[in-house]
């Protein structure tokens, strides 16, 4: 006679079916609802349940500089308007770097940073990296491109006290709105995405300076590359 499986078992695998469905269901629900509702990250959402600072004021595109949206695209995601979601070159050659042994790059998308900002968690992990992949996908096929550059730069953290999207980044480095940055201020702001907690470009280093100058010239070459993020299909820049 065969041994019954004892009932604690099955209650552990209904719960984790359970938690499984409900972690499914978050994005699967919130991301259509965030074509009209701005969303909070998960970082800023630690961030307030820790009893810390959140300095985020909403801003729509469209009152935010080209030259930043165009600075974001060359630099962080090059085919932006092109993918749907994942710029699958990339990610092929991020796996075939992880199968030989070699340190990651990234090949994260900005809308993969979405997907990640929003539902997912920082740190490296090929857990959360595998995740991003589907939501990212997913986000591209609810949310129009401009939708996801705009949350993208209110989400965006852009200093170490608290500082979350284009305005409060804007405000801490040069103390002026994030529709009044020129060239310099706005590619400064750009090189400070990999690592806001330590790049200040409000006093940038001499790295940095040079970053700037690279993505000012890359968006002066194919700055059209961008024009998606822009209103009626064009920057002004």
């Amino acid at each position: 006679m065969a041994r019954r499986k004892p009932k604690g078992i099955w209650r552990l695998f209904r719960t984790l079916g359970i938690a499984l469905a409900v972690l499914v269901a978050i994005p699967l629900l919130l991301t259509p609802l965030y074509l009209f509702v701005d969303p909070i990250s998960v970082p800023m959402l630690e961030r307030y349940v820790t009893g810390r600072p959140v300095d985020r004021q909403w801003r729509d595109i469209d009152a935010i500089s080209d030259r930043l949206k165009a600075g974001v695209v060359l630099s962080e995601d090059g085919q932006f308007c092109r993918h749907w979601g994942v710029d699958l070159g990339a990610l092929r050659d991020e796996v075939e770097r992880y199968m030989a042994g070699e340190d990651a790059r990234g090949a994260s998308t900005i809308t993969m940073q979405v997907a990640r900002n929003l539902f997912l968690w920082n740190g490296q992990s090929v857990l959360r990296k595998a995740l991003e992949v589907p939501l990212a996908i997913y986000i591209d096929l609810v949310l129009p491109k401009r939708r996801i550059m705009e949350i993208y730069l209110n989400i965006a953290e852009w200093g170490p006290e608290g500082q979350f999207g284009a305005v409060a980044g804007a405000e801490r480095a040069f103390g002026i709105a994030p529709d009044r940055l020129s060239w310099r201020q706005a590619s400064l702001l750009v090189t400070a995405l990999p690592n806001p907690l330590l790049r200040q470009p409000g006093r940038p280093s001499a790295g940095m300076e040079r970053i700037a100058g690279v993505i000012v010239q890359r968006v002066g070459e194919y700055g059209e590359r961008a024009a998606c993020v822009g209103a009626g299909g064009r920057l002004a820049l």
